[in-house]
């Protein structure tokens, strides 16, 4: 059976455009137009078989695990696009990619609405904020309608006029004859700048663009649970479009502080606790911070450094089910003394005693220290 990726010399993992760009390559090297070699047809159809197999996620799917005959027995169409026979370039790449310079390709209305760019910004949140959600008052610039022209560009009592240069289109067309057919080289219209249009008295106001840029104040609210590089899309808070296209989207990223005393992992809270040995060995009750405010917990007897205490359902709030919350988790170190009184020295000691039944010797004898001389 053919492999589809060795057709089109592609990995296995290869995204589409590095599928379309293989197909392209592979398609001009063996169109039988082109490649006059016996088996070019052959392989022009197997090229063909390949892309249309691999650009649709389903067919792909089931390719993967099953193969050729998986596909057939699927019920796929294993023929391929040009299995009744092919036209020239321009009508292949046409099929497949839209206009793509052979012939005389379909031209695009440079007047038609279009819409907006869309836009980025990036937000600093507190740790506290990210956790339990908050309301942001940010600014943006941004491009409005004009509100002199009204977006046409043209001075308030004058209309814009169609370039003669490109006929409206906004392209200038050049075509060359080459080994693989016509083709056409295609530049925006020096000009009108490739608008079709040509403004002869442009707005005071903005210029003759159409659009002005301005100072928005926006309001965001963040939800509880974000965390850091989380991405909130607010619809049309963008550019606006051109020709009374619709205005693209605000894109906003979230960035959050790290917090001196709570680490994040995931949906739980994770502190630390140092207790002494004392605690470890009898527990105790103790007050720790939580994200709602100091809370006690049980430090049980026999505690060891590295336990854990869990404070259910004192974590982050899930970000789209806000009731469920992970867990606040409490890591416990025994954190052994550096200095002591003189009374508790002595308690030490008599615990020594009874622990190990001899009494504590603080230094090596003179013979022991020779030993590691």
């Amino acid at each position: 059976m053919a492999d589809y990726y060795e057709i089109l010399g592609v990995d296995k993992n290869a995204s589409k455009d590095e599928i379309k760009s293989a197909f392209r390559k592979m398609a001009r090297k063996y169109h039988p137009d082109v490649n006059k070699e016996p088996d070019a047809e052959e392989k022009f159809k197997e090229i063909g078989k390949a892309y249309e197999t691999l650009m649709d996620d389903e067919k792909r799917a089931t390719y993967d695990r099953f193969g050729e005959d998986g596909l057939k027995n699927a019920g796929f169409d294993t023929q391929g696009p040009f299995a009744g026979g092919f036209g020239d370039l321009s009508e292949i790449f046409s099929s497949f990619f839209g206009d793509f310079g052979f012939g005389s390709p379909r031209q695009q209305d440079p007047n038609a609405p279009r819409q907006g760019e869309d836009l980025r910004l990036d937000v600093e949140l507190e740790f506290e904020e990210a956790v339990f959600g908050c309301k942001k008052d940010v600014k943006i610039d941004h491009l409005e309608v004009c509100e002199e022209c009204h977006g046409t560009g043209a001075e308030p009592g004058t209309e814009p006029i169609i370039c003669k240069t490109c006929g409206g289109s906004g392209k200038i067309q050049h075509v060359t004859q080459t080994v693989l057919g016509q083709f056409a080289q295609i530049t925006s219209c020096p000009d009108c700048r490739g608008t079709g249009r040509k403004i002869g008295s442009p707005c005071h106001n903005c210029n003759g663009h159409g659009r002005i840029e301005k100072e928005k104040k926006l309001e965001i609210k963040i939800p509880a649970g974000v965390d850091s590089m989380s991405k909130m899309r607010l619809s049309g808070e963008g550019d606006c479009g051109i020709n009374g296209g619709p205005a693209g989207d605000l894109y906003v990223v979230l960035h959050v502080k790290p917090s001196d005393y709570f680490n994040r992992d995931g949906l739980n809270i994770i502190t630390t606790l140092d207790i002494t040995p004392a605690q470890a060995v009898l527990g105790d009750v103790v007050e720790i911070r939580t994200l709602e405010g100091d809370k006690k917990v049980q430090v049980h007897a026999g505690i060891q450094s590295g336990n854990m205490l869990k404070i259910k359902g004192a974590g982050v709030p899930h970000i789209q089910k806000q009731s469920h919350r992970g867990d606040h988790i409490i890591v416990v170190t025994v954190k052994t003394p550096e200095k002591i009184s003189a009374e508790e020295k002595e308690l030490y000691k008599r615990l020594y005693e009874i622990n190990t039944g001899k009494k504590h010797q603080e230094t090596l004898t003179e013979k022991v220290k020779g030993a590691f001389r």
